[in-house]
């Protein structure tokens, strides 16, 4: 029978559930990510975590081809973080000024993958995302 009392908190009954690592955990450093790759042009993620992300890039690229540049705006925005890329350019206006026209010729596979050496602590592989050229 287990233990009655406060839950999540040490003590006599002790922490029987502890709050999982949730989606909205995850969408929310996939952003976070994204929006540096927006920012820096590139990123050192984890193999896993870079598989999402090239996803939302080359997604948030194509939107920047789009015929209705307003709308796409909107739902780029829905993504991408309001951050400051330098002097005063937001990482959106960075997007669609900078990197969509970048890639108006090419079809898709906006992005590269390379292989850095495994993670110290974890030995998870590292992999660093940029642009393609």
């Amino acid at each position: 029978m287990p233990a009655q009392g406060r839950k999540n908190v040490h003590g006599k009954t002790g922490v029987r559930f502890k709050a999982a690592y949730t989606k909205s955990k995850y969408e929310n450093m996939l952003r976070n990510v994204v929006t540096d790759l927006i920012i820096h042009e590139s990123v050192k993620v984890t193999e896993a975590v870079a598989r999402d992300v090239v996803k939302e890039a080359d997604r948030l690229v194509t939107l920047t081809k789009k015929e209705d540049v307003m709308n796409a705006k909107r739902q780029a925005a829905r993504f991408v973080r309001n951050v400051e890329a330098s002097e005063g350019v937001s990482a959106l206006d960075k997007l669609f000024n900078e990197i969509g026209p970048r890639f108006k010729s090419r079809n898709g596979g906006y992005t590269r993958r390379l292989k850095l050496e495994n993670r110290r602590g974890d030995d998870a592989p590292v992999v660093l995302v940029t642009w393609v050229e």
